[in-house]
């Protein structure tokens, strides 16, 4: 593992799992049990997904966590689409 990789920095985990708190209770809950279960197997990939899904507001991001929606255009990469599925199945 690379020494700046989101793995090994402890800080950066920290970071991320505070942009992930929420507006939305139903956000915090999926974000939490996700975080749980996946926080030291995420890659550097998987982190530039997640901090690209926090950049939206909380109803776009809900309507993506339940599947009313499906990325599109910038978010439609397969980066995105996994951590998606992640997300969808906690």
């Amino acid at each position: 593992m690379e020494p700046d990789s989101h793995q090994a920095d402890p800080h950066r985990r920290a970071r991320l799992r505070w942009r992930a708190r929420r507006g939305l209770l139903e956000n915090d809950l999926i974000f939490e049990r996700f975080f749980s279960r996946y926080e030291h197997d995420l890659s550097d990939a998987d982190v530039g997904a997640l901090t690209r899904l926090f950049e939206l507001s909380d109803n776009d991001l809900m309507d993506l966590l339940l599947a009313r929606k499906e990325p599109e255009g910038d978010l439609a990469g397969p980066d995105v689409r996994r951590v998606l599925e992640l997300l969808r199945h906690v």
